[in-house]
């Protein structure tokens, strides 16, 4: 066990221990213990006030599927964690698995495990197979189909991985992988082939590495916190990463990614905003998927999250089956801009193995673009980009609006499909 001085009030110590699988036992006690002053320490347990409260659709299925646990139990995103949805058999005492769902077997070790929050399961339809969030999280047979393209690694992260858990593809801004367990797992995660896998928390002194890396290349600006989840996380664990890159002196700001609120919106508490709060500026990019899961615990997590000052951007997957249709995304968008959230990126489905059947075509995309620009408010209207296989990066996809030239004007086309000219200039 080793101890860090950070020198400021709120965090003067930290101890690193290598965490257990999540969740520990313990919850959030002594094993990263944060040294605060006394006026600042708090209890381990939730309290109701601590977490976001459960809607009345949220207690019928806590009642019907978990009677001997109680409203604080649900309430405590540890005990989600813990009593999560991990195999075919759990998940056929509460839903009618269809035959596709029931083949996929989840008997491959190498596939993508189940794990759905109680929580995230209480959005799902007990019947229908076609449900969109059903398809999103509960595997089927055509996982282990791999179609010609697909690949473990299809954006080649390994590659431009100068040292554990950091990818640094871009010039001024480095992927900083700081774990790889999520509370729940989407069935077309572009990570499959790490998340999951062996130890799900690294453990702190395991991360050493990449904070090494990070100090050492001064172009390093902007520091992007994924995995995995970084959010299930402990707060302490938390605190000790967000403490450390904030004393790196050309770290200007940090993001997370994250599905937490979403899946998880318990996990987003009082204590937790307090501690994110202080590492400003800090944004959160959080991947929502369709209209169903815009839910009042999650409106009342991102709420939480919106009045402690941070940015809320959102990432979206085009997925076939499940958003792949103008009147789906444009409500989705419209709702995620009614709670503070702006849109910020849908992403064409990547080729990870076995994903034919979530994978629309361009041109489909192209369509959503089309009926989202000029069709509703700017701020609704997000980048359409690809994730070039190869590790190309990410490649923004536009309809074609610039039609041509014709001497020193330009000839436009509008949302309505109308021709405009514009007198262009020469430099």
């Amino acid at each position: 066990m080793e101890k860090r001085n950070f020198g400021s009030p709120e965090i003067r110590e930290v101890e690193v221990v290598t965490d257990e699988e999540p969740p520990s036992t313990v919850g959030a006690k002594a094993l990263v213990k944060t040294v605060l002053p006394e006026t600042q320490k708090r209890r381990t347990i939730i309290s109701p006030k601590e977490s976001v409260r459960p809607s009345l659709r949220s207690l019928e299925f806590l009642k019907k599927n978990f009677p001997s646990a109680s409203e604080t139990d649900w309430s405590d995103w540890r005990w989600q964690v813990r009593n999560s949805f991990t195999s075919l058999k759990k998940l056929e005492e509460v839903f009618h698995l269809s035959s596709n769902e029931l083949n996929s077997g989840n008997e491959n070790h190498n596939a993508l495990p189940v794990r759905i929050t109680p929580y995230y399961a209480s959005l799902i339809d007990p019947e229908s197979a076609l449900q969109p969030v059903r398809k999103t999280v509960i595997p089927v047979l055509d996982e282990y189909f791999v179609r010609e393209g697909e690949a473990s690694d299809p954006l080649c992260e390994a590659a431009d991985s100068p040292v554990q858990n950091i990818v640094h593809r871009y010039p001024d801004r480095v992927l900083f992988l700081v774990t790889g367990f999520c509370s729940t797992y989407c069935r077309y995660c572009t990570r499959s082939h790490m998340v999951a896998k062996d130890k799900c928390h690294f453990g702190l002194k395991n991360l050493e590495t990449a904070f090494n890396y990070i100090e050492s290349h001064p172009e390093i600006r902007d520091v992007l916190l994924s995995g995995g989840d970084p959010l299930t996380m402990k707060d302490e664990d938390i605190i000790y990463i967000l403490a450390r890159l904030k004393k790196i002196p050309h770290v200007e700001f940090i993001r997370i990614g994250t599905k937490v609120p979403v899946v998880l919106p318990q996990r987003i508490t009082q204590r937790l905003i307090s501690i994110l709060r202080k590492y400003h500026p800090l944004w959160l990019s959080i991947h929502f998927t369709h209209p169903d899961e815009l839910t009042p615990e999650v409106a009342e997590a991102c709420a939480r999250l919106a009045d402690a000052g941070i940015p809320l951007g959102s990432q979206t997957v085009l997925l076939r089956g499940v958003n792949d249709n103008i009147e789906t995304m444009k409500s989705l968008m419209h709702g995620l801009l009614k709670l503070r959230i702006r849109p910020y990126y849908i992403y064409q489905c990547d080729p990870i193995l076995g994903s034919e059947h979530f994978r629309t075509s361009i041109q489909k995309g192209l369509e959503i673009m089309s009926g989202l620009l000029g069709h509703t408010t700017g701020y609704a209207v997000p980048t359409y980009v690809i994730d070039a296989p190869g590790g190309g990066g990410k490649i923004p996809v536009l309809p074609d609006y610039f039609v041509g030239r014709n001497g020193n004007e330009v000839w436009l086309r509008n949302y309505q499909g109308k021709l405009f000219r514009y007198p262009d200039k020469f430099e």
